[in-house]
C-alpha cells in the first residue's frame, strides 16, 4: 500500500472526509517523504505518528539501535524506504513500526538496520 492510501485509511477511521483537499493536507504534515511513489515512502513525521498512535491508538513497536548505529547514512535510509512495508517512525536512537512481523525481522538483526537492509537487498537479488 502507499502512503496516499494509508493517509486516506487513516482520515476514514478518524471519521474525517477523505477528500482531495484533506489528502493533500494530512499527508504533507503526517509523512517525512512527500514525494510522489507508487511505494515506499512509509517514513512518519512527530505529528503522524502521534495521530496514529493518540487518535487510531495503533500499536507501535519499539526497537532500539545498537549505540554505534549511524541512521543518517544515505544507504540505511534507502534501505528503509524500500523495505519497511509499514508506517514507521524513526529517531536517532530506535525505530517504531505498525507491524509485528518487521518488528521481529528488524529485532533479529539486534536493530542493526544496514546489515537489515543488506540482507534484505540480497534477498531481492537472487529473487530476480
Amino acid at each position: 500500500m502507499n502512503r496516499l492510501a494509508y493517509t486516506k485509511i487513516f482520515l476514514n477511521s478518524a471519521g474525517v472526509s477523505s477528500n482531495e483537499t484533506n489528502v493533500r493536507h494530512y499527508s504533507t504534515e503526517w509523512w517525512y517523504n512527500v514525494r510522489s511513489k507508487s511505494t515506499g515512502g512509509l517514513r512518519l513525521t512527530t505529528t503522524g505518528r502521534d495521530f496514529l498512535k493518540n487518535d487510531l491508538e495503533i500499536q507501535f513497536f519499539k526497537i532500539e539501535f545498537p549505540p554505534e548505529t549511524n541512521i543518517q547514512k544515505t544507504n540505511v535510509l534507502l534501505y528503509l524506504d524500500k523495505f519497511i512495508t509499514c508506517p514507521y517512525y524513526l529517531t536517532p536512537k530506535y525505530i517504531q513500526v505498525t507491524d509485528d512481523r518487521k518488528a521481529m525481522e528488524i529485532s533479529l538483526f539486534s536493530g542493526d538496520l544496514e546489515k537489515y537492509g543488506l540482507i534484505k537487498a540480497i534477498e531481492r537479488q537472487k529473487n530476480i
